[in-house]
């Protein structure tokens, strides 16, 4: 059974999938493009430019060449995914394609150590909201479920804050935050 996108409702969607729709179609093809540079380099030029053969046994040497084509490619594909991903984050999205061109990788490290939490934006006016806010800070609009006496996160089927014992009940939380009738 098929709903509006096409896609097998028996199906779930897990957060690895979909982090993988973040990579670009234009990085996939320079990843294989980058795979089969460092087999060429590998198996057809450094060959013919070496003076002696190589003590290298071939299974091993097969290994290590299959293994640095593999890390041009995901070199590539981790560009992709940071052009992608940090606007979605709120973070310039030209500043850490850059950086993520570093050498060795380090600006790929960097990014994933300095990333900030995805952002969302506020149904009522449109301001970017992280993850954890309950309150949108240009409206006021409540975006979460809370405890007004604590102000810490509640599922909106708790009757009690779990963390100060406060009436959930009493709160009158807004109509798109209620849950179905307790009764």
């Amino acid at each position: 059974m098929n709903d509006s996108t096409g896609r097998s409702g028996s199906q779930t969607e897990t957060p690895f999938t979909d982090e993988l729709r973040l990579i670009p179609r234009w990085s996939i093809a320079g990843a294989l493009v980058a795979f089969a540079l460092a087999q060429y380099y590998f198996w057809v030029v450094l060959p013919v430019h070496r003076h002696h053969p190589s003590g290298v046994p071939v299974p091993f040497r097969f290994y290590l060449i299959l293994s640095w084509g593999a890390l041009a490619a995901l070199y590539v594909l981790m560009i992709g995914y940071i052009t992608n991903d940090a606007p979605r984050r709120g973070m310039s999205k030209s500043l850490w394609a850059l950086c993520a061109v570093m050498p060795g990788g380090v600006g790929v490290v960097l990014y994933f150590l300095l990333r900030e939490p995805i952002t969302a934006a506020c149904p009522s006016c449109g301001a970017h909201l992280e993850s954890h806010y309950h309150y949108c800070p240009q409206c006021a609009y409540q975006v979460a479920p809370c405890c007004t006496k604590c102000y810490r996160t509640a599922r909106i089927t708790d009757i009690f804050c779990v963390h100060c014992g406060n009436d959930l009940t009493a709160n009158k939380p807004p109509a798109r935050l209620q849950a179905f009738s307790r009764g």
